[in-house]
């Protein structure tokens, strides 16, 4: 759909239909070869035709980057309005909080980093404003936490309004170190692109190169061999299952629970084993290619798999007991650190944390990407939307993807291609591509666009963890400042994600 840019607000009608298309990304892009103008596009979900819908306003050059702000009417859009005024200048008015997001003090006024004009080498220091958001009133006080944290973490600063114990308003800086990934990707090749993607974050790395090759994929008109599908999707499921393990004992390290954190760590070093046993690594790079897969998965590795799995599954059945044997524990993470159904749509949040709160939504099962319309998993719902729901479908979903592995393995068995990958040819170019996954955080989205030579002009790579850092700011109101670990680790929001 094409739209005037003071039509913009048109996007609210494209998601009337009773909460069945969140928002799913939002992203500029230089339109450098109609004119040197720019494009503002935005990208929702259509449940009906299990696909994407495209916004699109046109700023032709030389005139104003001034529009309508959306944030207003769609609450998902804050973050995305604020980050395209820091890389590219639009300018949202009648946004609540245009604060710059990506960009911090150390940057210059008027420094628009995704600009074509703006080298990919460039250095530039200067200083702006920055203030954080705090209550203020008699009994009120100001706990700042980070950006240097205790653990060996990555930076984030927090800033708590208290009264008494009760937190009453938390203000998130995140962005600390933002690589400009995305412009570095600019005037490369598909194959020069795939290493940084594989990169973007060490916790979802199959997800992000499944997305971009997905998106590589859509403008080709070879199709991905069969076999290379399902080793794609074991994958994918195995990806899930050592950061689900693992983030099942991490969520109790913030109570201090040492035999499930030392469990889940080490059912998470078995899981990791089998990504190097699949893939020479343990975080899986290097065997998703745009075409297909760099590699085969033989009987003896899928006999290994199977063997482990069985063990894995024992183990996290008893780790699982043991969590729900304790009282204590259950009394800490019961009723703490709510994100309410109303809340997690309004937020367009994803994953565990959007399935937590009673939201429905799966890319595997709404966007049937890849082979998962002929495999049979459930969605993993919970309604309280506390830190009790989202351990309880991340319990749930390790025992899906435990399911839809077996599945993947009997397939494998039973397949007998040879044919791993195919040469996908000329690319179109000029043309706006995506591609979606189900990361273990929820769909990750990549978009890109190749330019005439078919190198990357312009993309976006929109992790779960972004649209879902804003709910940990509502998540901890009303509870008290100890809890404020146990809440965090129970949505597992990953910095690296949205410091591409």
């Amino acid at each position: 759909m094409l739209v005037k840019p003071e039509n913009l607000r048109g996007a609210a009608n494209i998601c009337s239909d009773g909460g069945k298309r969140p928002l799913a990304a939002m992203f500029g892009a230089d339109e450098t070869l109609r004119g040197g103008g720019l494009a503002i596009y935005c990208l929702f979900y259509n449940a009906e035709k299990r696909d994407l819908d495209v916004l699109k306003a046109e700023f032709p050059a030389g005139e104003s980057l001034n529009y309508p702000c959306l944030t207003t009417i769609l609450p998902a859009a804050a973050w995305y309005e604020r980050e395209l005024h820091d890389m590219f200048g639009f300018i949202p008015e009648g946004h609540p909080d245009l604060r710059p997001l990506v960009l911090h003090e150390s940057f210059p006024e008027g420094f628009h980093p995704l600009r074509k004009q703006i080298p990919v080498n460039c250095q530039c220091r200067g200083k702006r404003e920055y203030e954080m958001m705090t209550s203020s009133g008699e009994g009120l006080f100001e706990v700042p936490v980070g950006p240097i944290h205790a653990g060996i973490i990555e930076p984030g600063h927090f800033r708590f309004s208290q009264a008494g114990e009760s937190m009453l308003q938390l203000d998130a800086k995140l962005f600390f170190t933002h690589r400009g990934i995305e412009k570095a990707l600019e005037g490369k090749t598909v194959d020069e692109a795939l290493p940084i993607i594989e990169r973007i974050c060490g916790a979802c790395s199959v997800a992000n190169t499944l997305s971009f090759c997905q998106a590589v994929e859509k403008l080709s008109a070879s199709k991905v061999p069969y076999r290379a599908w399902l080793i794609r999707t074991l994958a994918l499921e195995m990806e899930r299952l050592y950061n689900h393990v693992g983030d099942t004992g991490n969520i109790c390290a913030g109570v201090g629970f040492s035999p499930i954190i030392s469990m889940g760590a080490r059912l998470k070093e078995y899981l990791q084993q089998l990504n190097e046993l699949i893939a020479g690594n343990r975080f899986l790079r290097g065997l998703i290619i745009p075409g297909g897969v760099a590699m085969d998965v033989e009987e003896k590795q899928l006999e290994e798999i199977s063997d482990v799995l069985k063990e894995v599954e024992k183990v996290y059945a008893d780790m699982v007991h043991i969590m729900w044997e304790q009282a204590n524990f259950i009394n800490r993470i019961r009723t703490t650190g709510i994100v309410r159904e109303n809340t997690a749509f309004d937020l367009a949040m994803v994953g565990v944390g959007a399935r937590a709160s009673g939201i429905v939504r799966d890319s595997r099962r709404d966007m049937g990407f890849g082979i998962y319309d002929e495999l049979d998993f459930d969605i993993v719902t919970e309604t309280s939307g506390d830190v009790e729901a989202r351990i309880k479908v991340r319990i749930g979903e390790v025992r899906e993807s435990l399911k839809l592995v077996r599945q993947l393995i009997s397939k494998l068995r039973r397949n007998a291609e040879t044919e791993l990958a195919v040469d996908l040819g000329e690319l179109r170019t000029l043309e706006g591509s995506w591609g979606i996954s189900e990361s273990p955080r929820g769909d990750n989205i990549h978009w890109l666009m190749l330019d005439e030579n078919g190198r990357i002009d312009r993309s976006f790579i929109r992790s779960a963890s972004y649209p879902n850092w804003p709910a940990l700011t509502v998540a901890v109101q009303g509870d008290i400042i100890p809890d404020f670990p146990l809440i965090n680790k129970s949505f597992e929001l990953c910095y690296a994600c949205i410091d591409r």
